[in-house]
């Protein structure tokens, strides 16, 4: 099968596409709007998820695991949340199916089977954990609660792409509980931050951390904080959200404790998550027309080893050069693979491997043997270089730590060359489709502006940047006075 994809100045969307398939990260399924997550699309979930697990325990938080199905009335209490949902909800409304008898083979719903109330398959799992808390926490000796789910949701899309929107995914959502309102925005803050130092040290993907406008909070939310990264074509992508739920969902469910002067109060709220869209942001953030570009903090397979031999003889004696070698890699922390295999010649190998990202791909051969030398290539910038058996393993360990660094870098110098300011309606227009990218502007504050820019662009507001500086300015669209510039975007 040819491994050639679309060329990313060609068609972004289609490069995107061809590149998830071809690379082995998923594929399509006979669920409309679902997909399939490949092993080595799992692989580096996979790695995300036990990076982030230990990053959330490290901050005094558990997991845990909650129904998949919510009862539609505890969905309906909180009343914002459940109207920001509903028009995403797949709903269970029986529970069996039976012969049709006009049909051999074929099975109809049983209308005798019909639920005595509907269920909702999960968008998001509030509901269920605050009538579940409510029975947890009756003081403030219980608090704060510091609990994780890793989970699957279902969110109906009409529109899907593999890992950025798909009917179902995998991710992982916060629900915590506290005492106080300084308690819970500080949790709130403190998982964002979580969140950021996970994409730039692991995901090497530079985010802008900030809070989200009225109109794009999380329903149900009183803030909503967010890390905004920028994708190779100019569009953003929101890669994590964390929300100060106030005491919404306390006061809904009824979730109340006695505090230290044994007065009765409601707590305060946090929840927050991130998703296998980040696969979809490992991709477009740093591949290329040959294929994916990881990081190695997050790559499956991180150093591959391909023999180059005529006979036995030689690979037995390239065998003995690798085995020691790769057993001082593994000791280090590092993942390799040998492919010895002779299925197939090394050009199909050296091709199939950079498609799939892999960091540093090392090939010996007889010479190399002899001048005690291997032949070492970057998959980031493509330079190959030949590098001594002789502490080889400590250079390779060097190679990837400066590879992460690299990637990083070079995305962090895209996105911050494509954050433009623009003072004027027409000088905003021109940046969309010229210099796409985070365009940081003047707005009003009101919900009607930016639903008009929203329609009229089709670009949004981003986030308000967390280290934002007053500055007095008239809004791009109506004119009116504005103390702070925000970053508009056309996105994911």
């Amino acid at each position: 099968m040819s491994k050639e994809i679309t060329s990313m100045q060609e068609d972004y969307s289609q490069w995107y596409n061809d590149l998830v398939i071809k690379a082995g990260l998923a594929d399509y399924s006979a669920v409309r709007g679902c997909m399939v997550i490949k092993p080595y699309g799992y692989a580096i979930w996979e790695n995300m998820q036990k990076q982030l697990d230990s990053m959330f325990k490290e901050t005094g938080h558990q997991n845990a695991y909650f129904p998949l199905f919510v009862p539609k009335s505890l969905f309906e209490a909180e009343e914002t949340n459940a109207e920001g949902f509903a028009k995403e909800c797949a709903i269970v409304t029986h529970y069996r199916l039976k012969a049709d008898p006009d049909h051999k083979g074929k099975l109809i719903v049983d209308p005798e089977a019909k639920l005595e109330e509907e269920l909702v398959v999960r968008p998001t799992s509030e509901a269920i954990i605050w009538n579940t808390y409510k029975g947890w926490i009756q003081s403030y000796r219980d608090l704060p609660l510091l609990i994780n789910q890793w989970a699957n949701v279902v969110r109906w899309e009409m529109r899907t792409r593999l890992f950025l929107r798909t009917t179902e995914f995998l991710w992982q959502e916060g629900h915590t509980a506290h005492a106080t309102e300084k308690e819970a925005i500080d949790e709130t803050v403190q998982m964002l931050n979580v969140y950021a130092d996970f994409a730039e040290t692991y995901m090497a993907l530079p985010v802008i951390k900030g809070v989200k406008s009225a109109n794009e909070r999380f329903a149900g939310a009183v803030d909503t904080y967010c890390i905004e990264a920028l994708m190779q074509d100019g569009k953003a992508l929101q890669a994590g959200t964390s929300h100060f739920l106030g005491q919404n969902f306390a006061k809904a469910f009824d979730v109340k404790f006695t505090d230290k002067e044994n007065k009765l109060d409601f707590v305060w709220a946090t929840s927050w998550g991130v998703s296998t869209r980040l696969i979809g942001a490992l991709v477009m953030a740093h591949s290329d027309d040959q294929g994916l570009v990881l990081p190695p903090k997050l790559a499956p397979i991180q150093v591959v080893i391909v023999p180059i031999f005529k006979g036995e003889e030689q690979k037995q004696l390239i065998d003995e050069k690798v085995i020691a070698l790769m057993q001082q890699l593994k000791a280090a922390g590092i993942s390799v693979k040998y492919d010895d295999n002779d299925n197939n010649r090394p050009g199909w190998k050296f091709a199939e491997y950079e498609m799939k990202g892999i960091p540093v791909r090392i090939a010996i051969g007889a010479r190399d043997l002899a001048n005690n030398v291997v032949e070492v290539a970057r998959r980031d910038t493509k330079e190959k270089m030949s590098f001594s058996m002789d502490g080889l393993s400590e250079r390779i360990i060097t190679l990837l730590d400066e590879i992460q660094l690299a990637i990083f870098n070079k995305a962090k110098n895209f996105r911050d060359d494509r954050v433009t300011p623009a003072d004027t309606w027409d000088e905003f227009l021109k940046l969309l489709d010229e210099k796409p990218g985070f365009i940081s502007a003047h707005w009003d504050g009101t919900g009607e502006t930016e639903d008009k820019i929203k329609e009229l662009a089709k670009a949004t507001i981003r986030c308000i940047p967390l280290n934002n500086e007053l500055e007095n300015g008239k809004c791009i669209f109506t004119g009116n006075a504005s103390k702070q510039r925000v970053l508009f975007a056309r996105a994911y």
